[in-house]
């Protein structure tokens, strides 16, 4: 199983996993992204890849996660496909749910509130700056 948001390790629902085995942190392949549903993120189909961790589960974890996850109604579970070729099931949420929502920047959910490094100045800027003696 593919996750992204709140059953991360650190985040509040990872505890549903417990008794899985952790495979390892990766990506999905282009196609993905994720919004911000209150405290929950959503997958959906998008343009750019999500970070998540993979986990091998058992049958009752997997329904524990369903349960959690209020499989089929809220999220539903589906392939996505990895950046190493490879495919899991995740948690996607219908479009029109996800319709007015805010993107997860670079698709990390952890990162959801770091600020964005300053674009750097252009060169009128820099010009400008170094006109007027200011850096």
């Amino acid at each position: 199983m593919f996750v992204y948001g709140t059953l991360l390790e650190g985040e509040p629902d990872h505890a549903t996993l417990e008794g899985a085995t952790r495979i390892g942190e990766l990506r999905t392949s282009d196609g993905y992204a994720i919004v911000e549903m209150g405290a929950l993120a959503g997958l959906v189909e998008g343009n750019g890849s999500v970070l998540g961790e993979l986990y091998e589960v058992s049958y009752d974890l997997l329904a524990a996660c369903d349960r959690l996850r209020d499989h089929p109604r809220r999220y539903h579970r589906k392939t996505v496909r990895l950046e190493d070729g490879s495919e899991a099931e995740a948690y996607f949420v219908h479009p029109d749910q996800a319709r007015g929502l805010r993107r997860v920047r670079d698709g990390d959910w952890r990162g959801r509130f770091r600020a964005r490094r300053a674009p750097e100045a252009g060169p009128f800027v820099r010009w400008a700056r170094a006109r007027h003696g200011k850096s």
